[in-house]
């Protein structure tokens, strides 16, 4: 099982990003599925979580800014990121619980200038 994020960049203040994270291999089941950010000098930190059944939550610093989704069907989970503050400036991880096992995308890197 691999977990592949993409969609990272560089942005203005303001902006928006939609990052996207596929899942592949033999799965059975995919529960919770989320995004995870680790800035420079800080320890990784929960962005936002997604459950099987579509429920959603939130770190307070992002609530309102970012929306995340999933498709079951396509394997896919997605974070769009709108209203960008330098200090969402991260590598982000897309994590997923398939076959109750915890498995981790590779990171992608999200620039926000000011």
């Amino acid at each position: 099982v691999q977990l592949q994020a993409f969609g990272g960049g560089l942005v203005q203040a303001g902006g928006s990003l939609r990052l996207s994270c596929a899942a592949s291999g033999t799965i059975f089941a995919i529960n919770n599925m989320g995004w995870y950010r680790q800035a420079p000098g800080e320890q990784r930190e929960l962005v936002a979580v997604i459950t099987s059944g579509g429920s959603t939550g939130y770190a307070d610093s992002v609530k309102g800014r970012f929306t995340i989704s999933r498709d079951n069907a396509n394997k896919m989970v997605y974070l769009q990121m709108n209203s960008l503050k330098p200090g969402d400036t991260a590598v982000y991880y897309c994590n997923a619980y398939i076959n109750s096992h915890d498995y981790w995308g590779q990171g992608t890197q999200v620039t926000v200038s000011s």
